[in-house]
């Protein structure tokens, strides 16, 4: 058996109440890994319902307290932008789904425990876009794309709105109708996905994604994205969903026959190997060979496990792991590659380095005036 990910994140995901113990030294390089992964306000929110957060030493204690803090402050302002969307949005009659770190808050789902999110993302019919983008402009919220390009890439190729940012109160947006690009090779259906959405009792006019659903989107945003910073987060978010989800008996059959209906089994498999390498999550014997024609073959199996294996793990300052960079850099192209059929990629990579190599270095920051 493979050894679980020894990566001091993981570890500590893995095992949080052995935390209480740790010396200075140890916090001292514990606590930078743990705000590198964006996992640190999850390990406080879990040794303080452990009851051990009080045994954590003085000086990482209030590192671990401030963070709760952070978090505590998060929700409270995920749920206040929520109820804005849902006024803004009221009457239209279609379903607004929250998706992932919104959803986990305003649905007291598993992964909402000491979890920090960067924006808003919301699910609705690909039909009623155009009448969602305007009552969102006209409650403040306005599009931060404004190049052509930008504009083409993410209404035609895309599976969202160009990203949006409200003038006042600064908050991110990301109107969704899909959970994949349209460009993918197979993309799921969104019909199923709104169909089968689950409506939030306290909150008129909000739905979830059904948990099964929920997991593959988390799984999908990981293994197909292009940005791997919060990539043991997201294994956190999926191992907490898999222990809760679990426990009932038909949920290994609803989540492979789900997989497959969304054209979604080698994102299940890639998801479902990482978070039980990482995190030691808990997957029966059977789904490996349900999922065996999901997986890759021959020699690219060992190479992809190893690619992910460096690729997902969050980058240690004091004990770098080689080749981490290269594998990245691969799993980048890949996300690209399964987005964009070959010519677009080619063009849409292009463009990315040419405006890298020519855009202009950024203005020193001004003195202001005493």
């Amino acid at each position: 058996m493979t050894p679980p990910w020894p990566e001091l994140d993981c570890q500590a995901l893995r095992d949080p109440v052995s935390l209480a113990g740790l010396s200075a030294p140890q916090w001292d390089r514990l606590l930078p890994q743990l705000r590198r992964a964006d996992v640190l306000g999850r390990v406080a929110a879990q040794l303080q319902q452990a009851g051990r957060l009080a045994q954590v030493l003085a000086g990482p204690r209030r590192h671990l307290e401030g963070e709760l803090k952070v978090v505590h402050a998060q929700h409270a302002q995920v749920r206040r932008e929520v109820g804005h969307i849902l006024d803004a949005l009221s009457g239209l009659a279609i379903p607004v789904v929250l998706l992932k770190g919104a959803a986990y808050v305003v649905g007291h789902f598993p992964p909402a425990v000491g979890r920090l999110s960067a924006d808003i993302d919301i699910l609705v019919p690909r039909s009623a876009l155009s009448e969602v983008e305007g009552r969102l402009m006209l409650a403040g919220w306005l599009g931060v794309k404004h190049d052509d390009y930008d504009q083409r890439y993410y209404r035609e190729w895309m599976h969202e709105l160009p990203p949006m940012q409200h003038i006042h109160r600064a908050t991110a947006l990301d109107v969704h109708h899909n959970i994949l690009p349209l460009t993918v090779r197979q993309p799921p259906d969104a019909a199923l996905l709104l169909a089968a959405a689950r409506p939030l009792a306290d909150w008129p006019g909000a739905c979830t994604l059904q948990e099964v659903d929920m997991l593959l989107h988390s799984m999908a945003h990981l293994l197909q994205n292009d940005e791997l910073s919060h990539a043991v987060r997201d294994l956190s978010d999926i191992d907490l969903m898999l222990r809760d989800q679990s426990v009932e008996a038909d949920f290994w059959p609803r989540l492979l026959a789900r997989a497959a209906a969304l054209h979604m089994l080698r994102t299940l498999y890639y998801g479902l190997w990482a978070a039980h390498q990482a995190l030691a999550s808990p997957v029966p014997a059977d789904v490996w060979v349900e999922l065996a024609p999901a997986a890759p073959s021959g020699v690219l199996r060992p190479l992809m496990h190893a690619t992910w294996r460096l690729g997902l793990a969050t980058p240690d300052a004091e004990a770098p792991r080689r080749g981490s960079d290269t594998a990245r850099f691969m799993l980048y192209v890949r996300a690209h590659w399964l987005r964009m059929p070959p010519l677009l990629l080619t063009r849409h990579l292009s463009r990315k380095a040419w405006k890298r190599l020519t855009a202009k270095p950024a203005a020193p920051p001004t003195r202001p005036l005493n």
